[in-house]
Order: C-alpha cells, then structure tokens, then sequence
C-alpha cells in the first residue's frame, strides 16, 4: 500500500504542474476565454427566448437547461481543438513532448483547464435562464459528476480531432460544430421537432446524450435519461479518452 502510494504522488504532482503551467500559460486570455464561456449560454438563453417569445414552461426548462450543456459543449469541441491546433502551429505541444512526462498528464490536465474555463458559463447559463424563464429546478447531487462527465467526453473527442487533422482544419472542423450544435441539435428543443433521419443521427452520438443527462440533474421531475442514451455518452467518453490518448502518442 505504502509502495502504491509513493508511486501515485509523482504522478499526481506532475498533473498539478501541468495544470499549473497551463493556467499560466493562458493567464493574459484566461479572463476572455471565461468571460466568453459565461456570454455563450447567456447569449443562447437570451436570444432563443426573443425569437420564440413567451414560451411555455417546458419549453422554458428545454432552453434553461439546454445553455449549461451547450457551454460545456462548446469549451470541448470548439475551444479545445482552436486551443490545440495553436499550440501544435507554435510549437508548444512539441516541446511538451519532450518533458519526461506521461502522454496521459498531458491529456487530464488539458482536460482539467477546460473544464474549469467551462464551469462559470454553467453557473451563470443557469442562472440567467431560471430568471428569465421563471423556471423551477431541483438540482440533484449527481449533477457535479454528470457534468465532469460532459465536459471530459466533449474535451475528449476535440482534443482527438486537434491532434489528427492538420491546424488549420481542425479550426474550420470547430467553426462547423458551433452551428451544429447551436441549431442542428436537440438541445434546447425537443428532438421530435427534427426529421426522423436527424433523430436516427443523434441517437447514435454524444450531443443529445449529454443534453439529457443535464437536464435530468436539473429538472428531474420533468426529464428523465434513457439507458441507451447512459450507454452511448459512456462508449463515446471511453472512445474520445482513448482517442486523444493514441493520437498523442502516434504523434509522438
């Protein structure tokens, strides 16, 4: 035990270090990047309820809960890949490479700083959202890791992307996801507004998964999540971590 245990502080050092050089390393934008992440979900809650209007109350709690996903969201798929792809132009995640440090360290505390950029637009997406709609929540305690859960799987898979396509490529790939995830995904609406060949798509990836988890933590009398959609945002965190992990090694 004492052995197991001398050998996990290393690790476990080094991960804070990562964490601590990354933070530094984004300190002059970090306030930009957090104060965009809170303007994401804010901006979502705010100008879908212009263009709908006064909705109902289940399609307020649809756009309530829809905004912290999409914060989420957006720091794993759009930021994450933006963030990587600079990273590989300037040479940064070369010179990483060549710290005698764990490829995976290079991941979770990637993974960890967006996550933490991501947390502020959750706070406030929720709170602006319960305001403007009037809307009652029930968070449950299962929330945090749920959520922990959303954002690894969506860091995950853009950090996969960042590392596989070329610089420039990944950017566009980021570009594209923001409109898909904005309007193209049952996020903020029902999935029954959408064609049944986009509704046959989405059971089979991760956005529609994650927006149900969160709001069944948010509003769980009135939402609840599917098994099929548990095993699919699973399989896709596993695949998206594993992913990232041997492009950072193929790379290596």
């Amino acid at each position: 035990m004492t052995a197991l245990a001398t050998a996990a502080v290393p690790t476990l050092r080094q991960l804070g270090l990562m964490v601590q050089w990354q933070m530094r390393r984004h300190a002059q934008n970090l306030p930009l990047f957090m104060l965009l992440q809170v303007l994401i979900p804010v901006a979502t809650v705010v100008g879908y309820g212009l263009l709908i209007g006064n909705p109902g109350r289940l399609a307020g709690l649809y756009l309530v809960t829809g905004a912290p996903t999409i914060a989420l969201i957006s720091v794993g798929l759009v930021a994450t890949p933006q963030f990587v792809g600079q990273s590989r132009t300037e040479g940064s995640l070369d010179w990483l490479r060549t710290l005698p440090v764990p490829r995976e360290v290079f991941l979770l505390a990637d993974l960890a700083v967006w996550t933490l950029i991501a947390l502020p637009g959750v706070v406030f997406g929720v709170v602006v959202g319960s305001l403007r709609f009037d809307a009652t929540l029930a968070p449950r305690w299962w929330l945090v890791p749920v959520a922990l859960l959303v954002s690894l799987t969506a860091a995950a898979v853009g950090y996969a992307l960042a590392c596989v396509l070329s610089p420039v490529l990944a950017q566009l790939m980021s570009q594209v996801l923001v409109f898909v995830v904005l309007l193209f995904t049952p996020i903020s609406f029902p999935a029954e507004r959408m064609p049944q060949w986009a509704q046959d798509a989405h059971a089979w990836l991760p956005l529609e998964p994650m927006a149900q988890v969160i709001r069944a933590g948010l509003a769980p009398h009135d939402f609840t999540v599917p098994v099929r959609s548990w095993l699919v945002l699973v399989a896709w965190c596993l695949v998206g971590v594993l992913a990232a992990r041997w492009a950072l090694r193929r790379r290596g």
